[in-house]
């Protein structure tokens, strides 16, 4: 599986692209195959500020519903508004076309605490 070498990883399988002190948010391809093809999404916290690991929105998938958490505390900025027509985005491109929200990050320390790839590679098997 691919893993870009530059994101950091949840252990709630989402990935976190720091740009200064704004991040992208997605999840990952592994979490993407494990739902299954993504029929909707339903994030409501544009505006919001958020902790770390607190639930920023919901994934739905042919198989199940899942809450999106946030990996580092932050003020969601922007929800990609290209999935509310194809969230399959995500399936085909989860960590380029297919990020979620754009975050104002609080404290960029905190992605220290993250896993990078070969962490996250080794967390999945």
């Amino acid at each position: 599986m691919n893993l870009p070498a530059n994101l950091k990883y949840s252990n709630d399988h989402e990935w976190l692209k720091m740009d200064g002190d704004v991040a992208y948010v997605g999840i990952t391809a592994f979490a993407a195959n494990e739902l299954g093809d993504i029929v909707f999404l339903d994030i409501t916290t544009v505006g919001e500020t958020l902790e770390a690991n607190e639930v920023f929105g919901t994934v739905e998938a042919v198989k199940t519903v899942s809450d999106l958490m946030l990996p580092v505390g932050g003020e969601v900025l922007e929800f990609n508004e290209a999935l509310n027509d194809n969230p399959g985005i995500i399936n085909n491109d989860p960590y380029n076309e297919g990020w979620i929200v754009k975050i104002k990050v609080t404290n960029p320390a905190e992605a220290d605490a993250l896993m990078d790839a070969a962490a996250y590679q080794a967390f999945i098997g």
